[in-house]
């Protein structure tokens, strides 16, 4: 401006006050979301000398391109000149802002592709959003994923994950872990990276095998017993010997036990034989073996429970199914703790980690034992279908007199380094509210149901999202999809990340979606939920059809079998669920689902002819087309909570649970007033809850839900729903699955509800100081959840 009014008054400029030029440019490296910044300065050489009439001529022709020589070519007037400078100055700031647009456009929907190296990368691509530009209606929405969504790469995932084991730490998965983390690259997500952890899991030992020998009263050894393959065990079983008769237990669950007592069978010691299945994971059975008092389980598949015949997609008889042992979720060596660095944090170990051995048998192998044992006759309900064998109970033998079963489990614990791949779309209203989607990536055996599947929807449902961003789809809130390390070890990988950042997590994690072992059949649609998502699951099974049932949508198909579709569908969430730890322990509501079979269910989870060929014979050939339709599923539920104003999530669920046992309680009345005890707190505590819920559902319906500032203070509240039910009266170390309506431990509803049931059953181990401190317990965590949902403190109002 100085040169130019100097100009304008016919002076020269001074030559101190010479133009200085910044050039900044700021580029990002794809991949590595590293920053460079440029900075340079030129100054302006050329002075700008006093124009005379006879010098004018020269001037021209020396500086011909210069801005003030063709102003000064010819006499002009002072008005003039300021409009032509105007004029000249609004052309180069237009021509300069369009293209620094073209140029920043390219940069929002290119990221170039480097080598790629498994390590915790970032990996950042900016996007442009123009919160003025209209939102797509979620019928064009979900047209869109309909689209989008395609079952050719299903099936040719599977058989890649499952062409041959993959643990935690081998080559192999390793490989994979590259291929995902890859494949998210490629789909040009917002941010690609992996999560690092440093977990202690168990493995067979290199060195001795796991045996099982029939010895004499000497302990001298009679006969051994072949295990079939050394990588047939389960992870986190005690370590050791144990020597003893043999106990016949059914399923192993608490009832078996009780009915053993009943009978007088002497089970002290004794080395139990349990059956797969009855709705209890591994690690339950052993739980219930160990506090009974027995030395040590052998878990195998009956005939009754599992179909053996090869020629019928069956088990063989020789197969053995592996699984985990540890009663919890993540590294059991940092019980609360994330695995980043053993050394930040005090040694300690998980009190679910089983003090007995514990050893995966084949029917055989069971039949062997079983049928050699004398003792009472099993009940008839305990009866499989065992060749050869009189059902008893043990726990003596009936060839000899002192004969009992020693065995010996001499697995190794190995610190392992563990990779959860990570891929996300950034939201464009909220991006700090996450839409989780996810998947175990390892395996023992082949695992085509137990990582492939899984695996394979969820890199389509991310290929899915990825199109529909390019073509217009503006999510409200952010996506992300995670490929996680250490299921087999009882989700290891995704428990250890929610402990990394749990603190951050519940502030900001909407919901999460299991896809693990989504395809155990083609018949039923199972849902094992959080009743905070079961309203979304309605929705969505009304609009898709059912994969084997042509023309009729998964709803029409339910209902035609009789009864609700909620009752038949809408499970609750269990311990070895990929979707527990998130409820359970991080209080985000969760999901997951499964197609099932009624006749024959998949037989070869957790073995090693768990197959891709195995499963498309079971499927007929349609495996594609399932997981098309359970992506359709899950990618649908997902529009609604990344699109909706309001997050769709029933914040009225949890009275009925509560009210319900409000009437259980009020059964006990005379015999909880003769102890001096009162239910009123609880009570009390659930109608301020169910109050809350409605008053803020009630608040939702009759507010103006289009101001951003209204709508967001209402879906903080709806989204902590399942954290307010955390107690926070009990250590996340020593009990980490707080949640008083799913989790585990005295604080639970569960744990309050069978301790009350003894003022009847057996009155005499009725605990009265214990009976106080669980409903003490239960009473402040759902009076807390109600405050909560009440929002202000002002707004409180209750009768305590």
């Amino acid at each position: 401006m100085d040169a130019i009014q100097t100009f304008l008054k016919g002076r020269p400029p001074s030559s101190s006050h010479q133009p200085r030029f910044i050039f900044r440019q700021r580029a990002k490296r794809s991949g590595l979301g590293e920053e460079h910044e440029e900075e340079r300065g030129e100054e302006s050489q050329a002075e700008m000398t006093p124009v005379h009439p006879e010098s004018a001529e020269d001037l021209n022709s020396s500086l011909s391109g210069d801005v003030t020589a063709l102003v000064l070519h010819k006499p002009i007037s002072r008005r003039k000149a300021v409009f032509y400078l105007t004029l000249f100055s609004l052309l180069i700031f237009t021509t300069a802002f369009l293209l620094g647009y073209v140029v920043f456009r390219a940069l929002c929907h290119y990221c170039g592709e480097t080598d790629m190296e498994l390590g915790p990368v970032d990996d950042t691509c900016s996007s442009h959003y123009d919160a003025s530009e209209s939102m797509m209606d979620l019928g064009e929405l979900k047209d869109m994923l309909r689209k989008y969504l395609k079952e050719e790469q299903i099936e040719s995932t599977v058989r890649r994950m499952s062409r041959s084991t993959h643990p935690p730490g081998s080559s192999e998965g390793n490989t994979l872990a590259r291929e995902i983390l890859q494949k998210f690259r490629q789909l040009r997500m917002d941010h690609t990276w992996t999560d690092s952890h440093y977990a202690t899991l168990q493995f067979p030992s290199r060195t001795q095998r796991n045996s099982l020998w029939i010895v004499d009263a000497n302990d001298e050894i009679l006969e051994e017993i072949p295990l079939g393959s050394p990588l047939d065990y389960c992870a986190y079983s005690g370590i050791g010997t144990a020597t003893g008769g043999v106990v016949y237990v059914n399923y192993g669950r608490q009832e078996d036990f009780d009915l053993l007592r009943s009978l007088g069978v002497s089970i002290g010691g004794a080395i139990a034989v349990a059956r797969v299945g009855g709705g209890m994971s591994f690690a339950e059975k052993v739980w219930h073996a160990q506090r009974a008092g027995l030395g040590g389980v052998l878990i195998y598949p009956d005939p009754a429970d599992i179909p053996q015949d090869p020629r019928r997609l069956g088990l063989y008889s020789s197969a053995t199914i592996s699984e985990h042992v540890h009663l919890g979720s993540g590294d059991p060596f940092t019980p609360g703790f994330p695995s980043f660095n053993h050394a930040q944090f005090p040694p300690t170990q998980s009190s679910g980690l089983p003090l007995i051995p514990v050893q995966p048998i084949s029917a055989n192998v069971a039949s062997k034992l079983l049928s050699q044992l004398t003792g009472p006759e099993c009940p008839r309900s305990w009866q499989g279908r065992l060749p050869y064998v009189r059902c008893a109970l043990g726990p003596e033998f009936s060839s000899g007199e002192g004969r009992r079963v020693r065995m010996g489990v001499y697995n190794n614990m190995t610190p392992v380094l563990l990779n959860n791949i990570f891929a996300s779309i950034e939201g464009k209203i909220e991006p700090d509210q996450y839409i989780i989607i996810g998947a175990q990536r390892d395996s023992w055996g082949p695992g085509a149901v137990k990582a492939g599947v899984g695996t394979a929807i969820l890199l389509e449902l991310a290929r899915t999202f990825s199109t529909m961003v390019e073509n217009g789809f503006y999510p409200r809130r952010s996506l992300l999809f995670v490929s996680w390390d250490a299921g087999d070890f009882g989700s290891v990988g995704a428990t250890e990340w929610l402990e990394g950042y749990l603190t951050m997590l519940h502030l900001k994690a909407v919901a999460y979606f299991s896809l693990d072992r989504a395809i155990l059949g083609d018949d039923n649609l199972h849902a094992f939920t959080s009743p905070l998502l079961a309203d979304l699951i309605e929705g969505v099974i009304k609009q898709v059809e059912h994969p084997k049932h042509v023309g009729r949508t998964i709803y029409s198909h339910t209902e035609s079998l009789g009864g609700n579709w909620k009752s038949q569908i809408v499970k609750p969430l269990y311990l070895n669920s990929g979707a527990y730890s998130f409820t359970a322990f991080g209080g985000v509501p969760a999901m997951e689902l499964r197609f099932t079979k009624d006749s024959r269910p998949y037989p070869f989870v957790n073995t090693q002819f768990d197959t891709a060929d195995h499963l498309q014979e079971m499927l007929q050939g349609r495996l594609g087309a399932l997981g098309r339709s359970l992506g359709e599923l899950v990618g649908l539920m997902v529009l609604r909570l990344a699109h909706d104003l309001i997050l769709p999530l029933d914040i009225t669920c949890y009275s009925s649970t509560a009210l319900h046992f409000s009437t259980q309680l009020n059964k006990y009345s005379s015999e909880l007033k003769a102890r001096g005890l009162s239910p009123q707190w609880v009570i009390s505590a659930r109608g301020d809850y169910s109050r809350a819920a409605e008053s803020l559902r009630e608040a939702i319906l009759n507010s103006d839900i289009s101001e951003e500032r209204v709508t967001r203070l209402y879906n903080t509240r709806i989204m902590r729903v399942e954290y307010y039910l955390l107690s926070q009266y009990v250590s996340p170390v020593e009990t980490p699955f707080r949640h008083v309506l799913h989790g585990r431990g005295e604080h639970t509803l569960a744990a309050l509800s069978e301790h009350l049931s003894l003022l009847r059953s057996n009155p005499r181990l009725f605990d009265e100081a214990r009976f106080r401190r669980q409903l003490a317990l239960l009473t402040w965590t759902l009076q807390g959840a109600a405050n909560a949902l009440s929002g202000d403190v002002w707004n409180i109002d209750n009768s305590f």
